[in-house]
């Protein structure tokens, strides 16, 4: 957890210095909308096949097969595995590109109205979508190197993604427009991140081996688990194109707005959830496999945990001082105060789910380290038919922050079903102490949230006096929601100093 979560605190760095350059050159207009749909096609592709369906599906088995039968017939059907998915993906990705004016049309249905935008996206997509390939395979290889317990590699290849937009941005003027720079920035993002996967499965003695793709007991096993598993991830993927296909049918720039206030969103989400999630699922599944369960309890109440404690307080810290966030990251250039008000409505909205989303990434890892990729589908499809019927509702009444809010409810909803469905779960189990534990994470969350919002209205009310800029404003908040966060959890004896000092020892140590 400590390796990529520090390496995806590093990518979301570099990411924000992506996304300032982004605003102030692309703003929020025509092309900024059609360069974001540009972007999310190959992603959704590559969240459902790759890094969703896929990975929840390989991983489990090759962790599985290293246990049993060694690393030569693992490393073997990895071998087989990437030979089928460079076959296929590079068919669909070629089909894809040829029909992408068909395909803006389901998953845009506003732009068939706006020449600009609609002509634009279909350019900008088939110049991104090859992303697609060269992201699967990475994710493919990143499986690998974590099963080994190498998790730096695949951690760190976002960060390479951003550099490559970033300079991108900083040449657009060698382009017809910034979002054609950007989308050719992420074709190479793509490119350069595998080949630097490559790279690093060599340095952990895997070597790629061009096959012809076999039919295998263990590939029919991934395509039997992968089934429901592309379902669901599909499911949960068809809110973000539910909302995609609302938000075109509004104002231009509405698109935007989601894209700017799902990046703060995704800071929290990325480096706490995606890390623990990246990080227990081989742990999870070779203790489950090895039938250690007092192990497999251990693991995942203590990812559970390190989520609050770092879920809860952004959560409330996005929530009460969007305004602040916004202004100092994105107001500048074309990105402009009525933007801003824009995109701080939606971030609300987001904030509201980010705690349930983190601890459902925990939740579904223990569905998927012991091969059962069918309930999350089950909660996905609940899940989403509420978020779409919620959005018509609430964007009659808010407009594009109506969207971000249903997602945040529906968030619940699926943390709700999880608990259900795992009741049973021989990895879960919680006593009393971990209740109380959550219920002083609470606590300490509210005080903090109330503190920031206080200095965020004294800030305000005196800017004037001050003459603070919008970065040294929020420098100040952000410094006085850490201190008192984490004073109020030593405190509450939420958690020891002796407990993160024992944590670093051990990263040291490792």
């Amino acid at each position: 957890m400590g390796t990529v979560a520090g390496l995806t605190g590093l990518s979301r760095i570099a990411g924000f210095v992506r996304d300032i350059l982004t605003a102030a050159i692309l703003g929020a207009g025509p092309v900024a909308d059609a360069f974001f749909v540009a972007l999310k096609l190959p992603n959704f592709f590559r969240r459902v096949t790759a890094e969703g369906a896929f990975s929840v599906s390989f991983v489990p088995l090759y962790s599985e097969m290293l246990e049993t039968e060694g690393r030569e017939a693992a490393d073997r059907f990895a071998n087989n595995i990437f030979a089928w998915m460079a076959a296929l993906l590079s068919f669909f990705s070629i089909l894809a590109i040829a029909a992408m004016p068909y395909i803006l049309y389901v998953i845009a249905p506003g732009f068939g109205d706006d020449p600009i935008r609609y002509d634009l996206a279909v350019n900008l997509s088939r110049i991104t979508f090859p992303y697609l390939l060269f992201m699967s395979l990475t994710a493919l290889l990143g499986g690998v190197l974590n099963t080994h317990g190498r998790y730096a590699p695949f951690a760190f290849a976002p960060v390479l993604f951003n550099l490559a937009l970033i300079i991108a941005l900083l040449c657009n003027d060698f382009f017809e427009t910034a979002g054609h720079a950007l989308a050719y920035g992420v074709l190479a993002a793509g490119v350069t991140q595998f080949f630097f996967l490559i790279i690093s499965a060599l340095h952990c003695n895997f070597k790629i081996k061009i096959q012809r793709p076999a039919i295998t007991p263990n590939v029919k096993k991934v395509l039997h688990l992968m089934g429901p598993g592309v379902i669901g991830a599909g499911v949960m993927h068809i809110n973000l194109f539910a909302d995609l296909i609302l938000a075109s049918f509004l104002q231009a720039g509405a698109i935007s707005y989601l894209y700017y206030a799902d990046r703060l969103n995704q800071l929290p989400l990325g480096v706490v959830g995606i890390a623990v999630g990246t990080a227990l699922l081989p742990m999870l599944s070779k203790a489950l496999a090895a039938k250690k369960m007092e192990e497999a309890r251990t693991l995942f109440q203590n990812a559970l945990e390190y989520c609050l404690v770092l879920a809860l307080p952004a959560a409330v810290a996005l929530f009460v001082i969007p305004v602040p966030l916004i202004q100092a990251l994105f107001e500048r250039g074309e990105f402009d105060a009525g933007d801003t008000a824009q995109t701080a409505g939606v971030l609300m909205g987001y904030a509201i789910g980010l705690p349930a989303y983190i601890a459902i990434k925990v939740f579904s890892t223990a569905h998927w380290a012991r091969q059962d990729t069918m309930t999350p589908v089950k909660i996905s499809v609940i899940a989403t038919v509420l978020n779409i019927a919620l959005s018509i509702a609430l964007i009659q009444v808010m407009g594009v922050a109506g969207i971000a809010l249903a997602t945040g409810l529906t968030a619940w909803v699926q943390f709700a079903g999880h608990c259900y469905f795992l009741r049973d779960h021989p990895a879960v189990g919680f006593g009393r102490a971990f209740w109380i534990r959550v219920m002083k994470i609470i606590l300490c969350s509210g005080l903090m949230g109330v503190l920031l919002y206080s200095m965020a209205q004294i800030i305000k009310a005196y800017d004037n006096d001050i003459a603070l800029n919008d970065i040294v404003s929020l420098a100040v908040l952000v410094l006085a929601g850490l201190i008192s966060y984490f004073f109020c959890i030593f405190a509450t004896r939420t958690f020891s100093i002796q407990s993160f000092k024992t944590f670093i020892k051990g990263r040291k140590t490792r």
